[in-house]
């Protein structure tokens, strides 16, 4: 039977964790009705306990998150967790494994689930069936909380198991490093001008219909932050693009975009087309990119040809080394950031692209 504790006062466990060096962390959480998520649960496992933590206390919580920053976490697909944590507290873990990644680079599937994870390791079924489920109801269902202690009851096995293959395979130090790149807080931090990047099609415009993507997007981020609400609700990733294509004057060009609110019409401030001013220098500033040439079309297939090869010669995804797009990106820019030319990507396989490229 599963044995765990639920906390309703998060500073209580401190004692409880205070000798552990790691521990294994998970969060449940609600964003389906807000911009911000809510943390509605924390679940940390040590070698001896499980507890089901309760944020929602008004008590100063302080001490406990203090208290967490000295231990590595073990986590499974750890982004969303440290992002609901760090965009609620304001903290960033100082050492993080992500059980994920650490799968993905001893060459299993590519972002393995938590669930099937387990299986493969350790042939056991676990049920994945509340992860909609309300979890900013109180009190907690007795079936909520089992289900959340056994999304911590594995992540310290896991990660003994995980990180003794990787040992084996000299690539300890690779699931270490991959890691640690998701604890730079600017993937987490808010900014209107990255909205636009958010939206799936917005790289089809260019130069006048470009810029009004970009304002549009920000003005969404702008509001949807203000108000604490999905992006979706305040205008769709659809009808905004299909605004920023048609580029409406008036509020009846705009009524007659398919699918837009009545309300949303009648509110919209119009003078953020309107406003948009310089249009020829925007058509050279948001230009199109250059479609790359035959030699360029050439070295970017001998390149991913050399990456694939690599990456089966080590038992390993083509994409966890690097992607077409990345590959690409070397040829035309330089690839400035791009993770095969940085960190054990470099070494394992980067230099050798980069000489191609200088070639």
């Amino acid at each position: 039977m599963l044995e765990y504790h639920f906390i309703n006062h998060p500073n209580k466990i401190i004692q409880n964790i205070s000798g552990y060096n790691e521990i294994g962390l998970d969060t449940e959480f609600m964003r389906e009705k807000t911009f911000f998520p809510q943390l509605c649960l924390v679940q940390i496992s040590t070698r001896d306990n499980i507890f089901c933590i309760d944020p929602f206390t008004k008590d100063d919580q302080t001490k406990f998150w203090k208290e967490l920053l000295s231990k590595n976490w073990i986590v499974h697909s750890a982004r969303q967790d440290i992002e609901v944590i760090f965009q609620t507290t304001g903290i960033m873990p100082n050492t993080i494994f992500d059980t994920q990644i650490a799968a993905e680079i001893i060459g299993m599937q590519v972002q393995i689930g938590y669930a099937n994870l387990i299986k493969e390791l350790f042939g056991i079924n676990i049920t994945k069936s509340h992860t909609r489920s309300d979890w900013a109801q109180r009190p907690l269902k007795k079936e909520f909380l089992d289900y959340a202690a056994e999304d911590v009851m594995y992540l310290l096995p896991i990660a003994n198991i995980l990180s003794e293959k990787l040992d084996k395979k000299g690539r300890l130090d690779w699931a270490h490093q991959d890691s640690a790149l998701l604890l730079n807080p600017n993937l987490y931090k808010l900014t209107y001008k990255s909205a636009i990047d958010r939206i799936k099609g917005a790289r089809k415009f260019f130069g006048v219909k470009r810029e009004v993507a970009i304002q549009l997007a920000s003005w969404r981020e702008k509001e949807a932050i203000l108000r604490n609400r999905p992006r979706q609700w305040i205008i769709s990733d659809k009808n905004l693009l299909d605004i920023a294509d048609r580029l409406p004057v008036s509020r009846k060009q705009l009524s007659e975009i398919k699918g837009l609110p009545s309300k949303f019409i009648a509110n919209f401030d119009i003078h953020i087309i309107n406003n948009i001013e310089k249009k020829n220098e925007l058509n050279k500033i948001h230009k199109p990119p250059q479609p790359i040439n035959e030699d360029q079309k050439e070295l970017l297939k001998k390149m991913y040809k050399i990456v694939s090869e690599c990456a089966k010669d080590h038992g390993l995804a083509t994409e966890t080394l690097a992607s077409k797009r990345e590959l690409s990106l070397i040829i035309t820019k330089g690839g400035a950031g791009a993770k095969i030319i940085n960190g054990w990507r470099r070494h394992l396989i980067g230099e050798q692209l980069l000489k191609l490229v200088q070639a």
